[in-house]
């Protein structure tokens, strides 16, 4: 087989609140956006550019992001690309994004308490999925 790599480490920000939820097992899980700044230099000016990455975070990382973090906070992820399909409407769609291995909060604690989450349902789907190793 050949030799393959799939590994990835973003630092942005968080472009909304973490809504947890659980799995029918109780692993806990939670799905954020991170926007990710980039500056290049065009000309004699500085343009910034933005990309919007889906990710994924489980077990303690989601607990840890639900508890810590907020719209705005600013983190690492190390992860690997994952590709999600699904189909709507008889059409198959699909979208590239990143599952979390490793979560890393940057900045200094938040300035006021995050307040309690409300509840929200459990996750209904049917997950294959295995605790990190570390």
């Amino acid at each position: 087989m050949p030799a393959s790599m799939n590994r990835t480490f973003l630092v942005g920000n968080l472009t909304r609140d973490i809504e947890l939820r659980h799995t029918p097992q109780g692993t806990a899980v939670c799905d954020i956006g991170l926007a990710v700044n980039e500056r290049r230099k065009s000309g004699d000016e500085w343009v910034d550019k933005t990309t919007f990455v889906d990710v994924t975070l489980w077990a303690r990382n989601a607990e840890v992001a639900n508890e810590y973090t907020r719209k705005g906070s600013s983190v690492m992820i190390e992860g690997r690309l994952e590709l999600e399909t699904w189909e709507h409407e008889g059409q198959k769609r699909s979208k590239l994004k990143v599952v979390a291995d490793r979560l890393q909060l940057l900045g200094g604690k938040p300035a006021e308490a995050k307040p309690k989450p409300a509840t929200v349902p459990a996750v209904s789907e049917k997950f294959d999925y295995q605790d990190p190793p570390f």
